[in-house]
């Protein structure tokens, strides 16, 4: 292109069909004050004295993030958490600690709202630990409970919290314990457990609760065919839900139910499991099931059982936070992921057994 070319065009104004418009401006996909807002709420990060002053306030929001750390797998977050718990430690103990099981479809969040919503309504606060099962492939929980429990979850005198089960049960029994130190600082006076089923998160979560309900389901065939000895063994009363549903079914259901108590020992507590109906869709029962509450608390202190249920329930602690602390530092030793892998090749190789690769590799932690 000459000289004279380039003035010519370069003074040329375009104005045609093919140029290109300057067009609008697009908005940020995030908006900036909720960035800047969370970029500074991660830069200031709670101390333990604001989250220890937060939750005996009954400040919901702490209580959150506190419930946080004693779920996270940080070291750090490990250690802070500790020093809250330890913290809270002498405003605990004043609920009424209610474990709630049964098999699946048996309704337990359903009654746990209507439960929950009777208790708010009568002045207490109610604070409901969910344990999600997580799964074995993606280690993912639903944590959908909140969804289940629409009108409790956002009623003000009620807190509600799911956690993954994250396929370690001792984890759990630790962590939700803890949790319920905090609840039980932040004011909350019925601490309700549910269990994800009818399996060994049961015998967990008996050993932290005062009560242990069991939910039964009349219309599945032989009532008794699907039950452990053990959780039946463990419950304090058993409630056949969705009675409104076969009410003449759900009666038989309850006396079949009974008839099998009588085969059992007496429990250590001495108290009489009791069976009743109840239907929490429609709230038929649901106060009978808190008078059966009320009535086993105030039973077993007169007879100092509870009381001592509650000392064997801490020295179990101590047994099972010496396990998974162990387990931990097993899993952090230097090298140890090197030192698996190799075992696990010797075992598929026929080199050596699995009791004793698994031994070599307990006594190799122990030495560091």
């Amino acid at each position: 292109m000459s000289t004279e070319d380039k003035k010519l065009y370069s003074n040329f104004d375009y104005e045609s069909a093919l140029s290109v418009q300057g067009g609008v401006e697009q908005p940020k996909q995030v908006n900036s004050t909720y960035l800047e807002r969370m970029k500074a709420m991660q830069r200031a990060e709670p101390s333990v004295d604001e989250y220890v002053e937060g939750i005996l306030k009954g400040d919901r929001t702490m209580l959150s993030k506190a419930i946080t750390l004693v779920e996270s797998s940080l070291h750090r977050h490990a250690e802070k958490a500790q020093q809250i718990i330890k913290r809270c430690l002498p405003h605990a103990g004043r609920s009424v600690r209610l474990g709630i099981t049964g098999v699946p479809g048996a309704g337990k969040s359903t009654t746990i709202e209507a439960l929950g919503k009777m208790l708010t309504g009568e002045g207490h606060r109610v604070a409901v630990l969910a344990i999600d099962p997580s799964s074995e492939r993606s280690k993912g929980s639903i944590l959908g409970d909140k969804t289940r429990m629409e009108e409790l979850s956002v009623d003000p005198n009620a807190f509600i919290r799911p956690s993954p089960s994250a396929g370690s049960l001792g984890g759990v029994a630790r962590k939700t314990r803890e949790i319920i130190v905090l609840c039980e600082a932040a004011g909350f006076d019925v601490v309700i457990v549910e269990t994800v089923g009818v399996g060994q998160s049961e015998v967990a979560a008996h050993s932290m609760v005062d009560f242990f309900l069991l939910l039964q389901l009349a219309n599945t065939g032989d009532e008794l065919q699907g039950i452990k000895r053990g959780i039946m063994e463990m419950a304090d009363a058993i409630a056949i839900n969705k009675a409104d549903i076969d009410p003449t079914r759900a009666e038989l259901a309850a006396t079949q139910f009974r008839n099998a108590l009588h085969l059992f020992p007496m429990p250590e507590s001495g108290w009489t499991v009791t069976v009743q109906l109840c239907s929490a869709h429609t709230s038929q029962g649901i106060a009978d099931m808190w008078k059966n509450v009320t009535d086993y608390v105030a039973f077993t202190k007169e007879s100092g059982y509870f009381y001592a249920k509650r000392r064997q329930q801490n020295l179990r602690i101590l047994t099972e936070t010496i396990e998974s602390s162990l387990r931990e530092r097993f899993y952090a030793t230097p090298g140890m992921e090197e030192m698996m892998d190799e075992a696990r090749r010797d075992i598929l190789d026929n080199r050596v057994s699995a009791y004793a690769a698994a031994e070599q590799l307990v006594a190799k932690a122990l030495d560091k």
